[in-house]
């Protein structure tokens, strides 16, 4: 297994944090006159393949960004979709994912979501605690925005409480209230479908991350498109402001 980069070091490697925008179902969808919901049904395959090439990659950390806050403003009955099409999956691949000794976590507002989904989420991170090949991080009901702001108002309440001087805020004191928290920042961030921004997803981690975008669209990435994205990662020279 190929060793995750040290970004102190600029060592050529497999970037030890991978984070995807997972972007183009609905395109996929329309240009062969399928319903949008096929699109996210074989996005759903590109998940899957994502993580088996990461998996195989040696990748420590991947992130996708599977349903924004945003996304909450779509039609209703692409939402509902959605929805059940999460459901499908939490019911669906845990077991192989344990089985691949994968962990299982997800970021973002749960309280947004039904409890039927989040009861699955917790039993598939409970089942997936103590994987450690590949942590896997869907962020759901997620926007970057909001997680500053929930970190921010926490800080604020104890200062506001008297049990921290605001004096002592500083950057780590905030990230330590991120709903990514106890990861590492990502090297990698990838964007699908030929888009160029990166949408209210993980802005304050991405501080220093090298961003690579490709043309393809989420249901047909695959592996040869991540190991491409990591040899373009490979070509950059990650100077972190110095």
């Amino acid at each position: 297994m190929m060793q995750a980069i040290d970004p102190k070091k600029g060592e050529r490697g497999t970037p030890g944090h991978v984070a995807i925008i997972m972007d183009g179902n609905g395109r996929w969808a329309r240009a062969r006159g399928l319903p949008r919901t096929e699109g996210h049904r074989k996005g759903a395959e590109s998940v899957r393949r994502a993580v088996t090439a990461a998996r195989e990659l040696g990748i420590g950390y991947l992130t996708l960004f599977g349903f924004s806050s945003e996304n909450w403003k779509r039609p209703s009955w692409e939402v509902v979709d959605l929805m059940q099409l999460l459901r499908h999956y939490l019911r669906s691949e845990i077991a192989e994912l344990h089985r691949h000794d994968v962990r299982f976590r997800v970021i973002g507002e749960r309280d947004r979501l039904e409890p039927e989904i989040v009861q699955l989420i917790e039993r598939g991170e409970e089942t997936t605690r103590n994987n450690s090949a590949l942590t896997l991080t869907i962020a759901l009901s997620y926007g970057a925005r909001r997680e500053i702001v929930l970190a921010a108002r926490f800080l604020a309440e104890e200062v506001a409480a008297g049990r921290l001087n605001p004096a002592k805020i500083d950057e780590d004191s905030l990230a330590r209230h991120l709903f990514t928290a106890d990861m590492p920042d990502p090297d990698l961030i990838i964007r699908t479908s030929g888009e160029k921004r990166i949408s209210n997803f993980l802005l304050w981690q991405a501080a220093y991350a090298e961003f690579v975008f490709l043309e393809k669209l989420w249901p047909d990435f695959g592996k040869e498109d991540l190991t491409r994205a990591i040899e373009e990662f490979h070509s950059r020279e990650r100077r972190y402001g110095a």
